[in-house]
């Protein structure tokens, strides 16, 4: 089996040493870089399959960096690091297209573990059927059944139920679910992604369905899978 490589990106050489030390005796493959420019010239020769990227950076920052990633790599993984109570940073980040976010000073299990899960989300939406509670949903024949009885859906609301059951617990931004839906020239606004995920949550109850799609305030939207 292939093993997962991550790439670190951090001005700070201790924070590097820490996760490149915490990545390889977790049993992941790791490279570094100090900023963001440093990360893009290595990103053909490393190809890692993960990137944690710090916000604060000089040359390059971590924002700047991630824009460029979901710009040249859609489907790479990135998780940033903030200081403590920088709500501002966690939704410009969000907003760019991160996928999760972790406060300094982390505990190194922790950290492990949103790696971990984060691969195992990216896994998920590379597939094209997606089990996600009591619903499967079959991008092959564009096709959704809820407890084994199928519900015809435009294919609007398809799409976006695709796209947020692909990354169960990943908060989704309003402008990035639009692009990605509706494309970057929609000249619409945000109510018609409210009214879609409305439509969504009355077609499955999360009673029924065994997820919810529930509003993160001032960021957008995540599906939640019930326990």
């Amino acid at each position: 089996m292939k093993m997962s490589k991550i790439m670190i990106v951090d001005d700070d050489p201790n924070i590097r040493e820490l996760v490149l030390a915490l990545l390889h005796r977790s049993g992941f493959a790791a490279c570094e870089a100090a900023d963001g420019r440093e990360a893009l010239q290595k990103m053909l020769n490393d190809n890692p399959d993960l990137v944690i990227i710090d916000v604060m950076m000089p040359n390059m920052d971590g924002f700047e960096l991630c824009r460029h990633l979901r710009r040249y790599y859609e489907n790479l993984p990135v998780i940033m690091l903030t200081a403590k109570g920088e709500l501002a940073s966690k939704v410009k980040g969000f907003g760019l297209g991160a996928d999760d976010y972790l406060t300094k000073p982390f505990e190194g299990d922790e950290l492990i573990a949103r790696v971990q899960a984060l691969l195992r989300r990216y896994k998920i939406e590379a597939s094209q059927v997606i089990q996600t509670g009591n619903v499967l949903i079959d991008k092959n024949s564009y096709s959704i059944t809820l407890n084994g009885v199928r519900e015809d859906i435009p294919l609007k609301e398809f799409e976006l139920i695709f796209k947020l059951a692909g990354f169960p617990g990943k908060t989704f931004s309003r402008n990035q679910l639009i692009e990605d839906i509706w494309g970057v020239d929609f000249e619409g606004n945000e109510r018609t992604l409210d009214v879609h995920v409305n439509r969504l949550r009355d077609r499955f109850p999360e009673e029924t369905a065994g997820f919810k799609i529930t509003t993160v305030r001032g960021l957008g939207y995540r599906l939640e899978v019930m326990s």
